[in-house]
């Protein structure tokens, strides 16, 4: 077994390196110029990187690509993408060109209300509680003063404060259930520093109030955001829908709004049929410098808000008009956190018109319905893997270090045959022979 190491944070980069070498890599050389090939020559620019988390040792790089004619609410967009998978971006670029010949994407913000609790138990009497909190309530807000007074002055601030009674979930258990306007900003570090704010003084003012036994379990934001909410759809008479795919409109227009009740109904295909949409959504986030793990985890609860993990998209066919849309909670900024400091989150941002926050949701909204629209198109149509594994033949290629030549053989070959692994490693091993 390993020896544990005390003070790993003090270390240099340097020094963690040849820690990390000499404990796991047998001091292998090789190993070393993998990770300091990835360093950024520029030493100012590598410092601010590794200035964004603790421990950094590299950079790890993600593709970041772009899906041009995206038209949304009349204006047209690139829109940057920051993921791995091989066909997410050809898919998000043909979905964009497909609906630019339709109309476009429409999408609206809903709300944009966000969410924070101070989790907290009591063993005493419930109206006592009650009553302490209506007598509190203005002093938790104008305690929060300095905090908030910037993003007042900017038009957001606290919403309202309500004392939740949760005893029937848990032993008394209750929260202080706060809710926000952040404007631009995402608003984690504005909003978890009004709840200590407002448990701080829930604590102190008890005293006074003679109420014995508050213990604040935490205060926190949530990242489920049901009321900070964006719709985006695409809508177009069935007859318009006609492409080289889709030779029979209508027959398309029913099977896709089949294949849209199926991961209404059934959890199986819902997790998978999401994921997609997560797909467009995510390297959106991504690339803007958003959380796009607090995204996943507000989406996917979502998802399931009516008791069962279910669809985020929905289709409808009325009047011989075809309609597909998504309304998903959305919490994003584009100012703070790594917006104003990640140079290629702020060349991104700029790409997009320096968006405000609403116009991002929107954005990263009419993203994952377009993902999800490929997707579903290719699914009803000529398959999923027809248009995948063409992306993915880079792949394949790459992990057998195919030269130019190489390349340009298969691809051209693989336009008229099935690519699969072995079809590639077959082709390649024949081509070499």
């Amino acid at each position: 077994m390993q020896n544990t190491i005390s003070g790993f944070s003090k270390l240099t980069k340097t020094e963690k390196v040849d820690w990390i070498l000499k404990m796991y890599f047998n001091n292998d050389e090789t190993s070393r110029n993998l990770i300091t090939q990835y360093w950024n020559s520029d030493q100012k620019l590598q410092k601010l990187h590794d200035e964004f988390i603790e421990n950094t040792i590299t950079n790890f790089y993600l593709p970041l690509g772009v899906a041009p004619n995206f038209l949304i609410n009349d204006t047209l967009y690139t829109i940057p993408m920051a993921i791995e998978e091989s066909s997410v971006v050809a898919a998000a670029s043909k979905a964009a060109k497909f609906w630019f010949e339709r109309g476009g994407f429409k999408a609206k913000v809903i709300s944009t209300t966000k969410i924070g609790q101070v989790h907290f138990t009591y063993p005493g009497n419930k109206t006592d509680l009650k009553n302490y909190f209506e007598s509190v309530k203005s002093k938790l807000i104008s305690d929060a003063s300095a905090i908030t007074k910037n993003m007042e002055r900017r038009g957001g601030g606290i919403l309202d404060i309500e004392l939740r009674d949760k005893t029937e979930d848990l032993e008394n258990y209750y929260q202080l259930h706060a809710t926000f306007e952040t404007l631009d900003a995402m608003g984690a570090n504005f909003i978890n520093s009004c709840l200590e704010q407002f448990a701080q003084t829930f604590e102190d003012e008890a005293i006074a109030h003679n109420i014995e036994g508050i213990d604040i379990i935490m205060s926190i934001l949530s990242n489920y955001v049901p009321e900070c909410l964006v719709r985006a759809e695409v809508r177009c008479n069935i007859k318009d829908l006609k492409d080289k795919d889709i030779p029979n409109p209508k027959a398309f227009a029913e099977k896709f709004k089949q294949a849209v009740a199926i991961a209404e109904v059934e959890p199986h295909r819902a997790v998978t049929h999401n994921k997609g949409i997560m797909n467009g959504i995510d390297a959106v986030v991504l690339a803007t410098g958003n959380d796009f793990r607090a995204v996943e985890a507000g989406v996917h609860a979502y998802a399931s808000k009516n008791g069962t993990y279910s669809s985020l998209t929905h289709c409808s066919i009325e009047n011989d008009e075809f309609c597909f849309w998504l309304e998903i909670p959305l919490a994003l900024g584009t100012v703070g956190g790594l917006t104003s400091l990640h140079p290629l989150v702020k060349f991104a941002l700029q790409m997009l018109g320096k968006p405000s926050a609403k116009d991002l949701m929107k954005i990263v909204a009419v993203a994952g319905l377009a993902q999800n629209f490929a997707a579903l198109k290719s699914l009803t149509t000529t398959g999923i893997q027809q248009g995948h594994m063409k992306m993915h033949l880079m792949n394949i290629l790459n992990q057998f270090e195919a030269n130019a030549t190489e390349k340009a053989e298969l691809i051209e070959h693989f336009k008229t045959n099935t690519v699969t692994h072995s079809a590639v490693v077959e082709a390649i091993e024949k081509l070499r022979s």
